[in-house]
């Protein structure tokens, strides 16, 4: 561990939601928009934690849906920083639905966020190395830079195209 480096568990941030009836559409399930809007924040929120400072959003990777977000459900959505480089920030973002009256749990929404730490000038700036602390962290860990790379990839394939 350097000093500049920092453990998973200081940045790990969660909140919880009641899913109320404007919260869904004509299906009846969570608005797709609004539960990545809550991605989006938990990220957000993660990242700045993690980095002290400012930071913005950069990608979001393979948001999968993998479960229905009802009225009445609760969500639980968890973020903590898995990698660093640089100035960016590799966050895993999970979203699990409880059935209150039951206590059922289920997995809904998975993705990684990409966060840029930001300085006084809106300029990228260095963020601390992160240090997995659980066999998911360091799952995640291990194979970021893979990740890392496919988005640099699809980044540099995307600006290629006028």
């Amino acid at each position: 561990m350097t000093p500049d480096s920092k453990p998973a568990s200081e940045s790990r941030s969660t909140m919880m939601q009641l899913i109320f009836p404007s919260d869904t559409n004509y299906h009846g399930t969570m608005f797709g928009g609004k539960l990545m809007e809550h991605m989006d924040k938990i990220a957000a929120i993660t990242g700045m934690r993690h980095s002290r400072g400012p930071c913005v959003t950069a990608s979001t990777d393979s948001l999968d849906f993998v479960a229905p977000i009802q009225v009445g459900d609760v969500i639980d959505v968890e973020a903590f920083v898995t990698w660093t480089h640089k100035s960016s920030m590799e966050i895993y973002v999970k979203v699990e639905k409880e059935h209150v009256y039951t206590g059922e749990r289920k997995t809904a929404v998975t993705a990684f966020f990409s966060m840029v730490a930001l300085d006084e000038n809106g300029k990228s700036r260095p963020v601390p190395a992160v240090i997995p602390e659980t066999e998911e962290q360091r799952e995640f860990h291990r194979t970021a830079p893979a990740r890392f790379e496919l988005r640099m990839n699809r980044k540099r394939d995307r600006s290629a195209i006028k």
